[in-house]
């Protein structure tokens, strides 16, 4: 990300709000040379129309004056800063490996994709329709997903992994997928193509009815 964007994130999640003019003077601080309102601005545009930056609100005054407009930092800016998720999840994975049957471990797993299919909340469309929604909830999920349709069905593409790091140690994972797309879709497809196995992508056929 180029560097003054990265700092006007990294501001904006130390102070939790701030103005444009708030931005500039802090900005000046660690690019150590003059910047413009107008500059900054255009780098919040940006990051605004990366959903990493929230539309400006008005700040609350206890004196009248000039409305002030604040930004703050969007859920998905906090994808851009280092995490510890992929250790602990690799972590918490080990230990209920060591501690539970296995079994029990496809119990849990199994609950979770539940549950995601619970919040989901899949309208009953034709299936076509459906693809589309459960592409834009898995995209929103991080795994840049996308369908075709072919000779055989409709196939859906899974691009990118969200815990490709975990997956090869714990095929448990591709399972929770499997789950979570057939009950997305209310169809049970067969799965063509893994990540894991060192594919592109994931891909899924998803039979035409004859």
């Amino acid at each position: 990300m180029q560097q003054t964007r990265q700092y006007i994130l990294e501001i904006l999640r130390e102070r939790g709000e701030a103005t444009v003019d708030e931005l500039t003077a802090e900005l000046e601080k660690r690019i150590h040379h003059g910047i413009t309102a107008v500059t900054v601005r255009h780098h919040l545009d940006v990051l605004r129309g990366e959903n990493l930056v929230t539309e400006p609100a008005i700040r609350r005054r206890s004196a009248p004056g000039r409305p002030q407009y604040v930004y703050t930092l969007a859920e998905k800016a906090l994808d851009t800063f280092p995490n510890n998720y992929q250790h602990f999840a690799r972590n918490l994975l080990g230990q209920l490996k060591s501690s539970l049957p296995q079994p029990q471990i496809n119990v849990i797993i199994e609950g979770m994709a539940d549950q995601m299919i619970t919040e989901a909340r899949m309208p009953d469309t034709p299936v076509e329709h459906r693809l589309n929604y459960v592409v834009d909830y898995l995209s929103e999920h991080g795994y840049d997903a996308n369908w075709e349709t072919t000779a055989e069905g409709f196939v859906l593409h899974l691009s990118n992994c969200p815990y490709h790091q975990l997956a090869s140690d714990h095929h448990e994972l591709c399972a929770l997928d499997m789950r979570l797309i057939s009950g997305l879709l209310g169809i049970v497809p067969r799965q063509i193509g893994r990540i894991a196995d060192q594919e592109d992508r994931c891909s899924y056929l998803i039979p035409v009815k004859t």
